[in-house]
């Protein structure tokens, strides 16, 4: 069965990143430029999209009008160096990635597509090192982005600090999941890390801080296969109709 929405690339010459990024866009069936539209930035973009089947998602959700009006648009690495280097908090390219999201993909789907211009109509959604991308420019600039939701973040002092000494959280929404099992994870520098211990000292943050801040532990590991099944949640509690 195809797909009901539509998909298209579109391209980023990075002044930040000096390299040329695509993006890809899924606007629902019903889309139209007389309508506004909420948008989800994905990192792990690809993954997203097969893994993660968004296009099938967003088709049954808007159908059903299980959620408003949502274009997902996904960004994907060159291969796991590249990722670690853009999304680790020690990264590289993280301080330029994170100015790339702000200030050249969101000016990009303000000029091409029907969106509200409000940070409280953007997220960022993410995956492990993808999730931790997505809170730290969403602190770093939370007037462009007021949602985030993250499964599984890579957690440590760095992002615990940013949290605790950041005066953005209390406009925020966060989405937050983490597998009770995540205690063994294998990370892209060969390590064996304990995920689950440092994601339940930031949800003390968050719980604290957070004007709307949802929490869960999945029965399962990191892996996809319970990041998948959790989207099925995650997706209409940020963009529900019933929701700010």
């Amino acid at each position: 069965m195809g797909r009901k929405g539509t998909m298209t690339d579109h391209t980023i010459d990075s002044h930040y990143l000096d390299e040329t990024l695509t993006l890809k866009i899924f606007k629902p069936e019903t889309f139209s430029p007389l309508y506004k539209y909420h948008i989800c930035i994905m990192q792990d973009g690809d993954d997203y999209m097969q893994l993660g089947r968004i296009a099938t998602l967003s088709d049954r959700f808007h159908s059903d009008q299980t959620i408003e009006n949502t274009i997902f648009v996904g960004i994907h690495y060159n291969d796991k160096y590249d990722r670690r280097e853009k999304y680790h908090p020690e990264g590289k390219k993280f301080t330029a990635y994170m100015k790339f999201l702000a200030n050249e993909v969101v000016p990009l789907l303000d000029e091409e597509l029907p969106t509200y211009h409000m940070g409280g109509s953007r997220a960022l959604m993410g995956d492990s090192l993808g999730g931790t991308m997505a809170l730290m420019t969403a602190l770093k600039y939370p007037n462009t982005f007021g949602k985030v939701i993250m499964q599984s973040p890579y957690v440590d002092e760095t992002v615990l600090e940013e949290a605790k000494t950041s005066s953005a959280l209390s406009s925020m929404v966060i989405y937050h999941t983490i597998g009770n099992e995540e205690t063994e994870v294998s990370t892209t520098d060969g390590k064996i890390q304990d995920f689950l211990t440092p994601n339940r000292k930031l949800q003390e943050i968050l719980e604290e801080k957070c004007q709307q801040y949802t929490y869960h532990e999945l029965d399962g590991e990191h892996t996809w296969k319970y990041w998948q099944k959790d989207l099925k949640r995650a997706l209409p509690a940020m963009f529900g109709s019933e929701n700010p």
